[in-house]
């Protein structure tokens, strides 16, 4: 961990907090989701360093230690996306490979679909190709207290953490997001109340790791990972039969509460997915959870070396 390095990066007017390790021309980009940060890649980032690639995570705008917005309410997957191909523009990296769990997925893809010259190829962890807008979340079949469908009710998930100090904020969306139910309040309850407090953290996630995050999520709050990307996820995103061209590969944990969303396990195994993704190979590990690349990374990270060896002269 010490060998990562940390470096702020101007990037469309904001600063963002930029780890990185390793060198070379062959770069991979690591695209965190939520409640994550650039910390939950440190495991990859070592390995692909190890296997001589230049591994760099980032936080994304409005997340950690990099800056926010002027006006956070505004924010959209366009942004992210822009930020992107603006940041490797700042590196000097014509082509990298991008990795993203979780909604940092959806830029991953994003930027092949609307970048194609700049990416080598696709990984992500979680969530198959999405793109957002009004069905990229089935939520009206889904009850009334479906954790998104809550979240994207503005002030609503403010006075649920509120409750709370921010590392049990933490604590709480983790030990949910590892399980394989999706979560879902009663009319009585918001979405922190489905958490006892004596839940014991997932074995392979330490108090220090925790520590970590909240101290991450103290500087930058959850206003704009609350519109990035729960609140803008149903805006029309305009794109016309998107395609990425690139290799891709999907890693999914079989115990990953993902799965479970309105119509998503049939998409990803019917083989739906690959009208968008030709070049797509699916991976799914027995055990693997929402966290499978900090759960399984014995599993993940041969996986994530392999594919980026295979396409990566």
């Amino acid at each position: 961990m010490e060998q990562i390095k940390h470096t702020h990066v101007e990037v469309r007017g904001l600063k963002l907090h930029v780890a990185e390790i390793g060198t070379g021309p062959k770069v991979v980009l690591f695209l965190h989701g939520f409640p994550e940060i650039w910390y939950t890649w440190r495991l990859q980032m070592i390995a692909v360093a190890d296997a001589g690639y230049r591994a760099i995570a980032i936080d994304f705008r409005g997340y950690g230690l990099s800056e926010q917005p002027s006006e956070p309410e505004k924010g959209s997957f366009l942004d992210l996306v822009e930020d992107i191909v603006a940041l490797l523009d700042a590196l000097g990296i014509s082509k990298a490979f991008l990795v993203g769990k979780d909604f940092g997925a959806m830029p991953a893809y994003l930027v092949p679909v609307l970048h194609p010259e700049r990416v080598n190829g696709v990984v992500t962890l979680g969530i198959p190709f999405i793109v957002p807008g009004p069905k990229a979340v089935l939520t009206d079949l889904m009850p009334e207290g479906f954790y998104i469908s809550r979240w994207l009710v503005p002030g609503r998930a403010e006075a649920d953490f509120g409750r709370l100090d921010v590392k049990t904020v933490i604590k709480n969306i983790y030990t949910l997001f590892s399980s394989s139910k999706v979560p879902v309040a009663s009319p009585d309850q918001e979405i922190m109340d489905l958490v006892d407090s004596s839940t014991p953290l997932p074995p392979w996630f330490s108090e220090k790791d925790l520590q970590e995050y909240a101290s991450l999520y103290e500087k930058s709050g959850f206003r704009f990972p609350l519109q990035v990307p729960y609140r803008c996820i149903k805006s029309e995103f305009e794109i016309t039969d998107p395609k990425v061209t690139a290799p891709a590969l999907l890693i999914m944990g079989e115990k990953d509460y993902c799965l479970k969303f309105p119509g998503m396990e049939d998409y990803i195994r019917s083989g739906q997915v690959k009208h968008f993704v030709p070049e797509l190979d699916i991976t799914y590990l027995a055990e693997g959870s929402h966290f499978v690349h900090e759960q399984l990374p014995e599993q993940v990270n041969p996986l994530i070396i392999s594919f980026l060896n295979k396409h990566g002269n």
